[in-house]
């Protein structure tokens, strides 16, 4: 501890909706706060940009400052909250780098530079904490760096993203446009102004290569992680996913893998996911989040709760805050997990991955479609699990006439290389009888 030894500091570093919440609970609670730690736990400061800017909790005056840095340099712990890249990795290096504890919930410098500063941490013994990083208020990253640290997880399935599960649940729930879903969201304050990084599914991408790094104790980056994100999903989409017992779920996976060598990595990957109505990530509702874990011994395991908002992600912030000021209390300095030489796996193109897709085309309306159809899936070794024509089908099999206009057939295959599946996508585009993909999802394969 740099401070006093009845005595630990902290430093808050932000105070948006999160960080408010987190001076409140500080000054409020500090009794409570103290007594769980063992020791007097004191906010000295609070580093905003302007010290006049209104806030979800009037901080007190003497707190605010706008020097983070020497901030920093006078405090036993350091609660990083100002997110982005610069200047919250010069300033978390910095209280490392003097051995002060961090807590932070920046999930987009994590994932591209986590690795490096769980070494600088590892090397000066400083805590870094960052359970708020991903999905809000539910305790994923410790069970996985703990709990679970005897077994071996084989993939992680999650809703970790609020913005986009309300807008899907809402498109499902009530037929509203992706567009009007979005503009919902926004009013209600689950979205951003600017939601690029929420629907364009880069936000749940850094949160799966954090979840994949600690799961498979692999330096794995946002780089790593195929991304795609909802924008393209339609009210169709969502109407033909219900006539067939599915709806449609942002999921961010990371799975282990035997590559075409034979040897193992992970398959990190981010999009949207046709899953049954039974699954229990399906039942995940509003902004709500959910992990889901499997585990060689534990099998299969799933953490549910709020994954965003000030008062629930501050609860995550508090929780790592305690630990690492017990830490810092009793000397017993818990370097953070980083990734094992041993252990470290290589991340794998999602080309890999094993995956079932839904088509949904329009089609000539004449005989012979099918057959043509059934052709390509055979010639790139994808089989059809189920065909639907939302309409009527002959007993041949074939597309029954209903005007000049093509029909609609919906595809499932069963599972199949990534790769394969999408060079099937790509032919089917080709053949003349086929007059469009309207749309192409990937279907859960677990269950």
């Amino acid at each position: 501890m740099t401070g006093s030894q009845d005595q630990l500091t902290v430093g808050l570093l932000g105070a948006g909706s999160v960080g408010s919440q987190v001076a409140r609970t500080l000054v409020e609670e500090r009794e409570l706060i103290s007594a769980r730690v063992g020791v007097d736990v004191r906010l000295v400061g609070v580093a905003v940009r302007d010290t006049e800017a209104p806030r979800d909790w009037r901080i007190p005056g003497e707190l605010l400052t706008t020097d983070a840095e020497e901030l920093v340099d006078r405090v036993d712990v350091v609660v990083e909250l100002i997110g982005g890249m610069e200047p919250a990795a010069s300033l978390i290096t910095r209280a490392l780098s003097r051995g002060a504890a961090v807590v932070t919930g920046n999930k987009a410098l994590l994932a591209a530079r986590g690795a490096e500063l769980t070494a600088i941490a590892a090397e000066h013994g400083a805590p870094l904490l960052y359970e708020a990083s991903v999905a809000g208020a539910i305790p994923i990253l410790r069970p996985i760096q703990e709990s679970l640290s005897g077994d071996r997880i084989t993939k992680i399935m999650g809703i970790v993203n609020g913005t986009t599960n309300y807008i899907l649940d809402q498109m499902d729930s009530t037929g509203a446009s992706f567009d009007s879903a979005l503009l919902e969201a926004q009013r209600l304050g689950y979205a951003e102004a600017d939601p690029t990084a929420d629907v364009e599914g880069h936000d749940a991408a850094a949160k799966a290569a954090i979840l994949g790094n600690l799961a498979f104790h692999s330096p794995f980056t946002i780089d790593d992680v195929h991304c795609e994100g909802i924008r393209e999903v339609t009210a169709g989409d969502i109407e033909a996913a219900g006539a067939s017992g599915y709806v449609i779920k942002l999921l961010a996976i990371a799975e282990t893998r035997a590559g075409d060598d034979g040897e193992s990595g992970a398959v990190l990957r981010v999009h949207p996911t046709l899953l049954p109505r039974h699954h229990p990530l399906a039942s995940v509702r509003g902004a709500f989040n959910a992990v889901f874990v499997v585990a060689e011994n534990a099998g299969e395991l799933m953490f549910y709760g709020q994954g965003a908002g000030g008062r629930p992600t501050s609860s995550a912030v508090l929780g790592d805050l305690v630990t690492a000021a017990r830490q810092l209390r009793t000397g017993s300095v818990t370097a953070p997990a980083g990734p094992s030489a041993q252990q470290a796996l290589p991340a794998m193109s999602i080309d890999q991955a094993l995956t079932q897709y839904y088509i949904d085309m329009t089609v000539e309306d004449r005989e012979g479609v099918i057959a043509e159809i059934a052709r390509v899936f055979a010639d790139h070794h994808v089989s059809i699990e189920s065909m639907r024509q939302p309409g009527a089908v002959s007993l041949e099999g074939e597309v029954e006439a209903t005007g000049d206009d093509g029909v609609t057939v919906q595809i499932v295959t069963h599972v199949a290389q990534e790769r394969a599946q999408r060079d099937t996508v790509e032919a089917l585009r080709t053949l003349q009888v086929v007059e469009s993909i309207d749309s192409v999802i990937r279907v859960d394969v677990d269950r």
